[in-house]
């Protein structure tokens, strides 16, 4: 889990100008602003962006889909080639600064800390006009963040609210609706998942979901699981078609999956088969990938309209890291090198 700092840590860059007032929590910034956002973090000492690329692709997909959703928000479909020079202006501010304290940090204490890197959150806004004339707000908030350490710590997951709206497209008004569903958190989760009928889940609220699933030959042969028969086991995810974010690790993983020879299906994993399932992780830019620790589910079916403490709940728990997730971890990690955009590349001022 990321660590908590103050607001003299966090730097906001509008249209290219730093903000000179009190910048604030980026969940409070997505919270206020509509608009497409994508987030990612620096990696090997704040010298790597994480698959800036695709990142950047991504937002002007949501940007685009927005567009024809939500004209309101944005006056004409947002191209890759409109958005990328305005992100990379505010991005070379807002790098200087933040590169800029994080070395006067390590100074004060006399020693480099390794593991603090930069989350970057790019947010694009309709600015007004029309058609050709159609303006771009890009606000570009930069905070310090220090990676989990993958296996430590596995993350608690509680099925606690239904699907998004234009889920294709990563949308800042989101962080609203999250709020709703926080009633339905228990002590100790530290994820919602989302299902529209309390049994096929579709993802996180700000992740994707996967299981590691026996291949359903015979329930009660718990022998079907074997890692060097990979007709055995399948990964699951649920498909963008069932309306969920496509997200750039979800992508990341589906290509590796199918780079390693590990089967993987792009299917709602069903709760009803939860005996089956022999690992589980969540993807999000900034987490990566982590492994699953347990899944809890309510008994009933109206779970989103109640609090946590007025439900029953089942419980999955997995034993540590699973062999495919940490297949997949590494796979990824090393895509990190060929795919990472290098801080230097970015002339900071």
């Amino acid at each position: 889990m990321a660590t908590s700092f103050s607001a003299a840590t966090r730097f906001l860059v509008v249209n290219g100008v730093s903000h000179a007032g009190d910048v604030p929590p980026v969940s409070t910034l997505l919270e206020s602003l509509p608009g497409a956002y994508t987030t990612t973090r620096t990696h090997g000492n704040a010298s790597l962006l994480l698959f800036w690329d695709r990142h950047l692709r991504r937002l002007s997909n949501s940007a685009r889909i927005l567009a024809d959703h939500r004209p309101d928000l944005f006056g004409a479909p947002v191209e890759l080639s409109a958005i990328r020079p305005l992100v990379d202006e505010s991005l070379q501010v807002g790098l200087g600064l933040a590169l800029d304290e994080r070395g006067c940090r390590s100074r004060r204490t006399e020693a480099v800390d390794e593991v603090t890197e930069l989350a970057v959150t790019a947010l694009i806004c309709g600015g007004g006009g029309s058609g050709s004339m159609a303006k771009l707000d890009v606000y570009l908030h930069i905070g310090f963040y220090v990676p989990p350490v993958f296996g430590a710590a596995g993350a608690r997951l509680a099925l606690a609210g239904r699907g998004r709206d234009v889920a294709e497209a990563k949308y800042s008004l989101w962080a609203r609706i999250r709020k709703d569903m926080e009633r339905m958190r228990p002590p100790m989760v530290t994820e919602l998942l989302l299902s529209n009928d309390g049994d096929r889940i579709l993802e996180g609220s700000v992740t994707n979901f996967f299981v590691v699933c026996k291949v359903d030959c015979d329930k009660a042969n718990d022998s079907t699981y074997n890692l060097k028969k990979t007709s055995s086991f399948v990964v699951q995810t649920a498909p963008v078609s069932d309306e969920v974010l496509p997200g750039v690790i979800r992508q990341l993983v589906i290509e590796v999956c199918s780079s390693l020879g590990i089967p993987l299906r792009e299917v709602a994993p069903s709760w009803s088969d939860h005996q089956l399932w022999e690992e589980s992780f969540i993807t999000s830019g900034l987490r990566l990938v982590q492994h699953v620790e347990l899944v809890q589910a309510p008994t009933c079916k109206d779970f989103h309209l109640r609090s946590w403490n007025e439900v029953s709940w089942v419980t999955k728990k997995f034993e540590g890291v699973g062999l495919v997730t940490s297949q997949i971890q590494k796979a990824i990690i090393e895509r990190m090198g060929s795919e990472g955009y290098l801080i230097g590349n970015i002339p900071c001022k």
